[in-house]
């Protein structure tokens, strides 16, 4: 992968005039997709991508690309990240990227054991993180209150969910 943060994973083409939908993966969607940016992507060879337009659409943000202009060429970028350079990212600490946190031991602030990371869904209004347990898949606000300590060198997230939580998804 070329070097940069993700910004933005593309997803389906929407309509039939080159938008596509994507995933966001920045805490600043509305300072990163300003119409007459350019990206470089993942994979490489399908950039840089410049932006001619950006719009809201129930909660999902649709993109549109220069040079895309149709459904085919917008199909052809599915899949396709959306890279920022690091010294264009501002404070990389305010975020975590999926991919830096799966397979990270998930545990209680006693240290008794959950879990593991099995994934991080981004939402548009609070992130939740997903821990495989013995019994099934759990989600947890992916706030600091339930989510106080992340150790990157230990590969550890120490959650800190209220009573119940953990059993939510146990049935």
């Amino acid at each position: 992968m070329t070097d940069g943060f993700v910004a933005a994973r593309i997803g389906k083409p929407h309509g039939l005039r080159g938008e596509v939908t994507v995933q966001v993966h920045t805490d600043d969607p509305e300072g990163r997709f300003v119409v007459g940016e350019s990206f470089a992507t993942d994979p490489a060879e399908r950039g840089p991508l410049r932006l001619r337009s950006v719009r809201v659409h129930q909660g999902i943000y649709l993109l549109g690309f220069e040079g895309h202009t149709d459904r085919d060429a917008a199909e052809a970028l599915r899949g396709t990240r959306l890279l920022v350079d690091e010294d264009g990212q501002g404070d990389e600490d305010e975020g975590w990227r999926e991919e830096d946190l799966v397979g990270f031991e998930v545990v209680l602030p006693d240290g008794s054991p959950v879990g593991t990371v099995s994934a991080l869904h981004v939402r548009p209004v609070q992130d939740l993180l997903e821990v495989r347990t013995e019994r099934g898949e759990v989600l947890i606000p992916f706030v600091e209150e339930l989510v106080p300590d992340i150790d990157e060198d230990a590969r550890r997230v120490v959650v800190d969910p209220p009573a119940g939580l953990l059993e939510l998804g146990e049935e």
